[in-house]
């Protein structure tokens, strides 16, 4: 390990049109929020290797010629006039490139570890929302050479697919699909005024109501009432489950159903859940990225928010839940993008109106971008075999990382982009569900979907009420 570092910051004048005041949008509000409810900072940050001979100049210029192309990423907190946060964007401003010199000694691979930890590091480090500029670029150098770039993004102007789409700009990724510029393409001042506007406050209102339908007769917590659980003496833990063979068996539904790949994990999850809990139907969040929206696709701004959907599991089979799951999630994702105030103001009702709170503590996220279009690009493919879905089975991990401080749900359960596999980030929050639970959930993901890979009569087995013990 490298304990020993020097770090130098070197100015980066930026300038660039689009600058002024406007509304937050209702996925910088909603962010806030979650910021508020979980106590995360909420970054995106990560560590990329860099082609040799690259110039600390050249990177501030790197650096200089994103800010000024993006007004997002020039974008603070500002007050207005009713003392309430707004954002501005700069027209102009400086900013720093942070150069890292590890020691020459210092072996190659150690220099990359050291990397990742910074861009670690970096996704936990809170930003102060009016003073940092929501873009942060470090590069490491060692003997001489610069060899990595760390990129941090304030989450307030970024969700996974703008992100893509920046790592794209600088030649970092491939973008998700090549399609010419959309002179349509919204900036994020212009969102915030837009959605002050009443068609899209119109927009919102029906989003409101859409989730009025789920929320009326829910349980207070969708898995029941904390106990004095807890995973040795922690309480809120997170991890990572991995299934190639899971990822060959969704395909190979979603190929038999004629769906995507997102529908049939939505819905196999939902199975897992029902099996190893009794819940049925489920009510969740499921995160919808709202791209579809004319001028969206390539817009830099966060328009991720949660939908809300109900999925029955019970006395089925796993194709009908496909098929439930993909008209949920259609619905869902129609009325997924509102103003975050109209919708705690529609829970605050409905308490009252119910007698008790009550709030939807399981939140599903499929943020796949790059490898959700390969693998439904793969259900066209050659038929997936009961004997390739086989030799994947050895290759199935669940690891535990580590505890974590607090989770406002009880389960969050996210769908990484990492290729020819289903790869789930998963929290728990083990006041509420016990190891073998969480366990028993996780492996049915891969237990229902290659159970129903090859037959379409294969029941859900979900008993509600039932924990599974």
């Amino acid at each position: 390990m490298i304990a020993q570092t020097a770090e130098a910051q070197v100015p980066v004048p930026f300038a660039g049109a689009g600058a002024g005041a406007a509304p937050l949008t209702w996925g910088q509000k909603a962010i806030m929020q979650d910021m508020r409810e979980t106590g995360w900072t909420h970054n995106v940050s990560g560590a990329h290797p860099l082609p040799a001979g690259v110039t600390v100049e050249q990177m501030a210029a790197e650096l200089a010629d994103l800010m000024a192309r993006h007004p997002a990423l020039r974008m603070r907190l500002g007050v207005d006039d009713r003392g309430g946060p707004c954002q501005v964007v700069s027209g102009s401003g400086e900013t720093v490139l942070d150069v890292v010199d590890v020691p020459d000694d210092a072996d190659p691979a150690d220099v990359a570890a050291f990397a990742y930890q910074l861009g670690h590091a970096r996704l936990l480090a809170p930003y102060d929302l009016y003073r940092d500029w929501s873009v942060r670029m470090a590069v490491v150098r060692h003997r001489g050479a610069l060899v990595h770039r760390v990129l941090t993004f304030d989450h307030l102007v970024v969700d996974g697919t703008a992100t893509s789409l920046l790592l794209a700009d600088l030649g970092l990724a491939m973008p998700a699909v090549r399609r010419a510029r959309d002179p349509r393409t919204v900036q994020i001042l212009d969102l915030g005024r837009r959605e002050a506007t009443p068609p899209l406050r119109r927009v919102s209102d029906r989003a409101v109501r859409h989730w009025a339908s789920h929320l009326r007769s829910i349980a207070p917590l969708t898995f029941g009432e904390p106990t004095a659980g807890g995973r040795q003496g922690h309480r809120y833990w997170h991890g990572r489950f991995s299934s190639p063979a899971a990822y060959l068996a969704v395909r190979a539904i979603a190929r038999r159903t004629r769906t995507d790949t997102s529908r049939v994990l939505l819905a196999v999850i939902a199975v897992a859940i029902g099996r190893a809990t009794g819940v049925s139907p489920l009510t969740a969040k499921l995160i919808v990225g709202n791209r579809f929206r004319p001028g969206f696709a390539e817009a830099i701004a966060p328009l991720s928010q949660n939908g809300v959907l109900t999925v029955d599991t019970a006395g089925a089979t796993v194709d009908e839940v496909v098929a439930r799951a993909r008209r949920a999630s259609v619905t869902a994702g129609m009325y997924a993008y509102y103003d975050p105030v109209g919708l705690t103001d529609l829970e605050a009702g409905l308490d009252t109106e119910r007698g008790y709170p009550a709030r939807v503590t399981c939140r599903i996220n499929d943020r796949r971008v790059t490898t959700r279009a390969a693998a439904d690009g793969g259900v066209r493919d050659e038929p997936v075999t009961v004997e390739a879905v086989r030799r994947k089975a050895d290759e199935t991990f669940l690891v535990w990382d580590g505890p974590l401080d607090h989770l406002h749900e009880q389960v969050f359960l996210t769908v990484e982009d990492q290729p020819d596999t289903v790869f789930l980030q998963v929290i728990f929050d083990f006041a509420c569900f016990t190891e073998a639970q969480a366990e028993r959930l996780l492996r049915g993901v891969e237990e229902v979907a290659v159970e129903a890979a090859f037959d379409a009569g294969a029941p859900t087995r979900v008993t509600p009420g039932s924990t599974g013990d």
